[in-house]
C-alpha cells in the first residue's frame, strides 16, 4: 500500500501542475472569460485520456499503473470539485442558463470523451 500512495502521491502532483498549466494556456487562446472553460476542457480531455487508458492497461497488463494514472494523474487533471464550485458561483451570479449548459457539456461531454476514448483504444488494441 505504501508504494501505490506514492504512486497516486506523484501522479495527483502531475495531474494537478498539468491541469494549472491548461488553465494559463485557456486563459492565453481565449482570454480571460467568465465561462468556466477550461474546467470543462480539462474533465472531457481527462475523460478521453481515461478512457483510452482503461483499456490500454487492460491489453497490454498495465493496470498496475492504475493507482499512478488513473487515480493520480486522471485524478489530479480533472476536477468536478471545481465543477460543482463553477456551476454554483455561476448560479449565484444569476446566469442560470449558462449554469445548465455548463452542466450538461461538462457532464454530457466528459461521457462522451470516455467513450471515444474506449472506441479508439479498443480499435487499437482489438
Amino acid at each position: 500500500m505504501g508504494t501505490a500512495l506514492i504512486y497516486v502521491a506523484l501522479g495527483g502532483a502531475l495531474g494537478a501542475s498539468l491541469r494549472y498549466l491548461t488553465g494559463v494556456m485557456m486563459i492565453r487562446l481565449t482570454g480571460p472569460t467568465e465561462f468556466p472553460l477550461a474546467i470543462l476542457t480539462v474533465n472531457v480531455v481527462g475523460s478521453f485520456l481515461m478512457g483510452v487508458f482503461v483499456v490500454a492497461a487492460a491489453h497490454r497488463g498495465l493496470t498496475h499503473l492504475s493507482p499512478f494514472v488513473m487515480t493520480g494523474v486522471l485524478g489530479g487533471f480533472t476536477t468536478f470539485s471545481a465543477f460543482s464550485l463553477e456551476t454554483m458561483t455561476l448560479i449565484e451570479r444569476g446566469q442560470i442558463g449558462s449554469a445548465a449548459l455548463y452542466m450538461l457539456l461538462s457532464v454530457g461531454l466528459s461521457v462522451l470523451g470516455l467513450a471515444l476514448g474506449l472506441i479508439l483504444a479498443r480499435g487499437l488494441w482489438a
